[in-house]
């Protein structure tokens, strides 16, 4: 998961996390990476439109976005 998110930093790339939040309610969210620490994620997520934080604890998966259209 680190590599990724260090690519969406360093490449200002699109990537996609589910994520748990305090109520236990797992969401998609669409993030481009910020900064991060060893706790957290700061990330521009596109579905709130706002720079937010992530308790990497949190984050349950990752991926890249693919630009591929199906046929």
């Amino acid at each position: 998961m680190e590599k990724l998110f260090l690519r969406s930093m360093e490449n200002k790339e699109k990537i996609i996390i589910f994520y748990m939040d305090r109520h236990n309610n797992v969401s998609k969210r669409i993030v481009r990476v910020l900064s991060m620490n060893q706790d957290y994620l700061v990330a521009y997520c596109y579905w709130r439109k706002k720079i937010r934080t992530f308790k990497l604890d949190n984050i349950l998966s990752t991926g890249p976005i693919s630009n591929h259209v199906g046929a």
